[in-house]
């Protein structure tokens, strides 16, 4: 029987690894293994009270047909105030368009700018996500490498380069505060970068999942520097800030045209966002903005006990993040001694360091090359769980013959492929 062929695109698709091993975190604890989940970016606490009671309250209502594919005019003009007044970027509703979750914005951006042969600069490490979308689009990525000395920043030498050596250099895509590392782009930095971008023809992805998660200092945008909205999209969601990552709900800011097609993507491809959803969102930026902050000041707290246990592991080192509810330490010499890859570390540590329990983290490479030699671990556990899921790392490193034998039986994860 002839069937159609896939095309190259589907047959090499990637994706966020750290869905692949929550499926199997949730495959083992049903088989009765106690896993402390630390791989994926979800918050451990619940939806802000407000947007639960207005989600509740909109379903009542009947908001269960369809909204504009821009997004609910209130909800628009609701988020055009809130990165006003908290972000300092000059946006009405004109310059909002709302879709379910942040992730769609990178396909949207990809869509606007990319043409086949065209160059991306993605700093690594870097989401997942972001090279099948610059594939779909048939352009090509290419990396810089963010690093611990820079505190995990971006190398604006860099951006320097791509813009003059790049003959198709048409998009950058920023991630601050940065997953995986939590390193902050300083307003410094964004000036600059925006000093090298104006008068270009490159455009400029800004990925601000995690803008209420800065513990040093405060949140600052491209979006806020001049002559940055006409070649900016910034993507943002309330998976994070109100523990919404379930409802799918995300917007994105940028000039009113471009918004306007980013609204017709939305309408070609997903019709709208839920409107009960959305109306969820407006309660909780125009009630929650307390119990929002209350929670990342939890956030905080976990990650600062997360790094100070991490510190005590031998051959371990760990720098405290800018942003985020991740920390990223280095574990190259635990890697070196054991001939591991860091994800066969992680994958070492979730199945086969011991029968009745395991830690699901990820390895820096599910990140990219650059994140070689590191692990990437959330905080979306209890404090008690965070301190077993560290002392659990410690001791499972000196199995030395379980490490053998998990070698053994998965080659794929030995240093250097051996």
């Amino acid at each position: 029987m002839i069937t159609p062929l896939l095309s190259a695109f589907a047959r090499g698709l990637t994706t966020e690894i750290a869905f692949d091993v929550l499926a199997l975190a949730k495959r083992l604890k049903a088989a009765g293994k106690d896993v402390i989940e630390l791989q994926i970016g979800d918050s451990p606490y619940p939806t802000s009270s407000s947007a639960l009671a207005a989600g509740k309250a909109a379903l009542d209502a009947g908001h269960t047909r369809y909204a504009p594919s821009m997004g609910l005019p209130d909800f628009r003009a609701g988020l055009a105030k809130l990165v006003r007044d908290e972000f300092g970027i000059a946006a009405g509703p004109e310059n909002v368009v709302v879709a379910p979750g942040a992730k769609p914005f990178e396909q949207f951006f990809c869509e606007l700018f990319l043409e086949p042969g065209d160059a991306v600069l993605v700093f690594e490490p870097a989401f997942p996500t972001y090279l099948p979308n610059v594939l779909r689009r048939g352009a090509r990525m290419v990396t810089a490498p963010l690093t611990p000395e820079n505190e995990f920043r971006p190398d604006l030498a860099a951006v320097e380069r791509f813009v003059r050596d790049e003959p198709r250099a048409k998009a950058v895509f920023l991630n601050s505060p940065h997953n995986p590392t939590g390193g902050v782009a300083t307003k410094a930095d964004l000036e600059g970068l925006a000093a090298i971008l104006r008068g270009t023809g490159v455009a400029l992805f800004s990925d601000e999942p995690y803008c209420h998660m800065v513990w040093r200092g405060r949140h600052h945008s491209p979006l806020a520097e001049p002559g940055m909205m006409e070649r900016t999209v910034a993507a943002y969601t309330f998976s994070k800030s109100y523990s919404m990552s379930g409802w799918r709900c995300g917007f994105a800011v940028t000039a009113a045209p471009l918004a306007e097609l980013i609204g017709k993507m939305v309408n070609s491809t997903l019709s709208c966002a839920p409107p009960f959803v959305q109306l969820a969102g407006l309660a909780a930026i125009e009630k929650d903005a307390a119990e929002r902050d209350r929670t990342m000041a939890a956030f905080r707290a976990k990650v600062a006990l997360l790094v100070a246990e991490l510190r005590r592991v031998p051959d371990v080192s760990v720098a405290e993040p800018a942003g985020t509810f991740y920390v990223f330490p280095d574990v190259r010499p635990l890697c070196r001694r054991l001939g591991i890859t860091s994800h066969g570390l992680a994958m070492y540590l979730l199945e086969g360091a011991d029968e009745k329990r395991g830690v699901a983290c990820l390895g820096g490479e599910c990140f990219g090359p650059a994140g070689q030699g590191f692990l990437r671990f959330s905080t979306a556990e209890p404090d008690d769980r965070l301190r077993e899921a560290v002392a659990f790392l410690a001791d499972a490193v000196t199995r030395t013959e379980r490490v053998a034998a998990f070698l053994a039986s998965n080659p794929q994860y030995r240093a250097g492929g051996r």
